[in-house]
């Protein structure tokens, strides 16, 4: 049986942002939200003040692109981070090689170059392994190494481990 699709409704899962259902103010400020009309495509004032709370905190060329979940967030980000020729190194356990569905290379033209861990965690002379080529003007070229603070595998990075 595949545990995550006969779940107990007695365990609380954090595998996904689809889990679990929204916080009450989520849902009372979407409710607010809906209560108008809004110019579309990111010019409403919603997304018009979520640019400029950005850009106080992060600087004027700081951008947010509101997406629906997390598949969507890791799709749009790892996009913003590569060239068209560039490509993600990340763990063969990674969340975003395997719990992604293959959105990752289907909707957003990523290529993840993947490293064998014993424990879900990249290490630079892990990262070395997939970081060559650069004079090979036909592979893709990594440009972003993707890490996750709780790995797939259960282990965490340590502060140390994650400046490395």
């Amino acid at each position: 049986t595949d545990a995550r699709r006969h779940h107990d409704p007695q365990v609380r899962g954090f595998a996904s942002d689809n889990y679990a259902g929204a916080h009450p103010e989520v849902l009372a400020a979407i409710a607010l939200a809906n209560g108008g009309h809004q110019v579309a495509y990111g010019e409403d004032d919603y997304t018009g003040h979520l640019q400029r709370v950005m850009h106080s905190h992060f600087g004027p060329t700081a951008e947010a692109f509101p997406v629906f979940n997390g598949t969507g967030a890791n799709v749009v980000a790892l996009q913003a981070l590569t060239d068209r020729w560039g490509a993600v190194i990340c763990a063969e356990s990674a969340h975003i090689n395997v719990d992604e569905g293959g959105a990752p290379e289907r909707m957003g033209g990523l290529k993840l170059l993947t490293v064998p861990t014993p424990d879900g965690k990249l290490t630079p002379e892990l990262i070395d392994r997939q970081a060559y080529g650069w004079d090979d003007e036909h592979r893709a070229m990594p440009q972003v190494v993707s890490i996750t603070q709780n790995t797939e595998l259960g282990t965490v990075y340590t502060p140390d481990e994650i400046r490395a």
